[in-house]
């Protein structure tokens, strides 16, 4: 017996990517705004988030020249703020958010825009200096604050480590996962996203609130790791202005 159309069946929900940690030139990335949205249009992403370091102004850019494309790739605002406990990126932001504050008011400032809180790389270290302290994720503050999600994909080469314990540590939070590329070179863009049901950003947002996405990555190819080598060689590093 053949069921009627619509019965005993479940409707398929297409899956789109996001790649929700991106930087460009407007912080320390080598891509210009517009270079990232130009590769990133010629991948499978649907959705990226520009986010660079205490600034929105390279997600403003992208924006606006993802909106004068004819082009199925849309861009989310973002920052990744240098709070004084670690990096915290904000998404679905319309305003800077001042670095240099405790975690948990940075935390509030993007609460207060209605934007997305997401502790992004929370175990990583390094003895890299901007302003008063080391760049570094927010450790186990993500799990003591108020945080959207956690990124626990992220594709910086050799990252391998603290993705395991970001996702180590989200077992036990059951909080939404986030994938994202941090990517500083166009090699970057991709290798690592967040699937979720939908395409657009309001799907992704959504997504979020719900728990429903699924942090991927993909290796990098040989170039690519080279092209990465020299940038963390060459790039100026970044310096907090509060």
């Amino acid at each position: 017996m053949v069921s009627p159309p619509g019965v005993g069946c479940t409707p398929m929900v297409s899956r789109g990517r996001a790649d929700l940690h991106m930087h460009t030139t407007a912080s320390d990335g080598w891509p210009s705004p517009q270079e990232l949205v130009d590769y990133a249009r010629a991948t499978r992403l649907n959705v990226i988030a520009v986010t660079d370091h205490d600034t929105i102004e390279g997600a403003l850019r992208a924006a606006d020249h993802a909106a004068g494309l004819s082009s199925r790739l849309q861009v989310v605002i973002g920052e990744e703020v240098s709070s004084r406990d670690g990096h915290i990126v904000g998404l679905f932001i319309e305003r800077r958010i001042r670095p240099g504050m405790s975690a948990a008011a940075t935390v509030d400032a993007i609460h207060d825009q209605g934007g997305v809180a997401v502790a992004v790389h929370p175990f990583w270290r390094t003895q890299r200096r901007v302003r008063n302290g080391p760049v570094h994720g927010v450790g186990w503050l993500a799990a003591e604050l108020d945080f959207d999600a956690i990124e626990v994909e992220n594709a910086t080469p050799g990252f391998y480590f603290f993705n395991q314990l970001a996702h180590r540590l989200n077992m036990g939070l059951g909080c939404t996962e986030l994938g994202g590329s941090d990517a500083h070179i166009l090699d970057a863009v991709g290798r690592a996203f967040t699937e979720f049901p939908g395409k657009t950003p309001k799907d992704l947002r959504a997504a979020i609130e719900t728990g429903t996405t699924v942090a991927r990555r993909r290796r990098y190819r040989a170039m690519g790791l080279m092209r990465y080598a020299a940038w963390g060689l060459n790039h100026e590093r970044y310096v907090a202005v509060v």
